[in-house]
């Protein structure tokens, strides 16, 4: 669940966060059309659960409400009505060839979904759904940070990732917007890689953002 630039290629979408804004979300792994979020659909997104339940559904495939529950640890009727109400936004859909009578399945709805965050800036109220959204998109980020340095990984997988940082570079809007571009198109490349029985799912994330001098 999420960019987050005006790049209008896949983002999540897996072009992943690149969109009008280096904070930008999408969602959806091979985007069939693209969908600019506005007030309600944002709101509709902006709380912890969901985005959780969102890119559970992102990074795992389709579930259940069952087994949505057993992993998050909340009950399957919580689960259920977030889940309603992402369907009702747009951003999941039911899974009709896997589901039965008894048992609804649940998947990401596959596009490019972009937000700007400048569309909210004068809406005080939407202003405050965006920045939850944002709050828990960076706090997914490090998560999924934190997971892979708490699991045991083997010496190469180890020393082929990476968690490195680079703080001495001086960017205008329009460089720091070039540079997003172009680390995008270097990760789009690796994305059509020829298969492997050794690869596995590789997350890449990118945070790049002005910082505030104390001078």
């Amino acid at each position: 669940m999420p960019e987050t630039l005006e790049n209008p290629t896949d983002k999540t979408v897996y072009q992943e966060p690149f969109a009008e804004n280096p904070l930008q979300a999408t969602v959806g792994r091979m985007a069939k059309d693209i969908r600019r979020i506005d007030a309600r659909s944002l709101r509709g997104l902006a709380h912890p659960l969901r985005m959780t339940i969102l890119e559970a559904l992102q990074l795992d495939g389709p579930a259940t409400s069952t087994t949505l529950s057993a992993r998050l640890g909340e009950s399957t009727g919580t689960i259920s009505w977030h889940l309603r109400l992402l369907a009702e936004h747009g951003y999941i859909e039911e899974d009709i060839e896997r589901g039965t009578k008894r048992e609804r399945w649940w998947q990401v709805v596959h596009r490019q979904t972009i937000l700007n965050q400048a569309d909210f800036l004068d809406d005080p109220e939407t202003k405050g759904s965006l920045q939850l959204y944002l709050r828990q998109l960076v706090q997914q980020y490090f998560e999924r940070v934190q997971n892979f340095v708490d699991e045991d990984w083997d010496g190469e997988w180890q020393h082929a990732s990476e968690i490195s940082d680079w703080r001495d570079l001086r960017l205008t809007k329009t460089q720091l917007r070039a540079l997003n571009a172009e680390l995008g198109e270097v990760i789009n490349r690796h994305k059509n890689a020829e298969p492997d029985e050794e690869a596995l799912p590789v997350v890449v994330q990118i945070q790049s953002f002005p910082r505030r001098t104390t001078q």
